[in-house]
């Protein structure tokens, strides 16, 4: 039976619709921001745009505060996603067990995800409040000095640290959970026979076979990470004295606080890569830890 050239090509006119307007929204804001990134412009209607050329990422690469903002990412984001897993994964564990009010359990474990994380940054700012704060009152009651949190150069990223664990830690936690689902019982009934302990078996058997679902979760957070923005701006706006202005919070200061929209986008071509660069890594870590299990 002779098919025509519609009938052999079906399924990839069926996706083409979707697969355009996929291409059209990533491709163009990125090309248009390549562009403006070779641009000195204000967004003023008066003065059109004005060709530098690279003149924009040679003084980034020259400016400390960008510099300052690249190093406050990766110390916001390193801490925060070590935490993550690693309390993830327990709880992940320790929830996994059957036992009265499971469901109710996990449920309560989604509701930090479920609020908006401006709702959450203004929440937290009541929490580390200095007079008042609920964070300051516990310090008292145990007998420590109150912290400035967020009002302190050297306080204010290991604040934003433990607001992005207390948020996130479920998300990982979750896909953690819905990876031991799947984990096979022979290994654990072997290893009950052998008269393993629970730390052992934990140890030897379910950390070896949850790498992929570890790293799928480390991924997608290490990404969402490097993105912060709203939680880091409804807090502290990249205070104080520039100390929590990470690279996103730099990008929207240099856009619509000091209207340079060539520096911006010439920062967010820089971004961009960085991200891909650590994504294409994580991507090839995962890659042979899957091969690897």
């Amino acid at each position: 039976m002779q098919y025509g050239w519609l009938d052999r090509n079906i399924k990839w006119i069926f996706i083409l619709p979707a697969a355009l307007f996929i291409l059209l929204i990533i491709a163009f804001p990125l090309a248009y921001t390549v562009r403006i990134s070779f641009y000195e412009w204000s967004m003023s209607a008066i003065a059109p745009p004005k060709w530098v050329g690279l003149d924009n990422y040679a003084a980034l690469l020259k400016d400390e505060r960008f510099w300052g903002s690249v190093w406050r990412t990766f110390y916001f984001t390193i801490p925060a996603i070590v935490l993550e897993t690693v309390l993830g994964v327990l709880i992940a564990v320790l929830f996994s067990r059957k036992f009265v009010g499971a469901k109710w359990v996990k449920t309560f474990l989604m509701l930090p995800m479920v609020a908006t994380p401006v709702a959450i940054g203004l929440i937290w700012l009541l929490i580390y409040e200095p007079s008042i704060g609920l964070a300051n009152q516990i310090l008292k009651g145990i007998g420590l000095k109150p912290l400035a949190w967020l009002g302190s150069v050297d306080q204010v990223l290991p604040s934003l640290i433990i607001i992005d664990v207390w948020e996130w830690t479920p998300m990982i936690a979750l896909i953690v959970i819905a990876g031991l689902t799947t984990l096979p019982s022979d290994p654990y009934e072997s290893a009950d026979v052998d008269g393993a302990t629970s730390f052992q078996k934990f140890i030897h058997i379910t950390l070896p076979l949850l790498r992929p679902t570890i790293m799928v979760a480390v991924v997608l957070r290490m990404i969402d990470l490097l993105k912060t923005f709203d939680t880091i701006y409804s807090t502290t706006q990249g205070g104080p004295n520039f100390a929590s202005e990470t690279l996103n919070v730099m990008v929207y200061t240099q856009a619509f606080q000091y209207f340079k929209l060539g520096t911006a986008s010439s920062l967010l071509v820089l971004f961009f890569s960085i991200i891909m660069i650590i994504i294409m890594v994580l991507i090839g870590i995962r890659k042979k830890v899957g091969e690897a299990a």
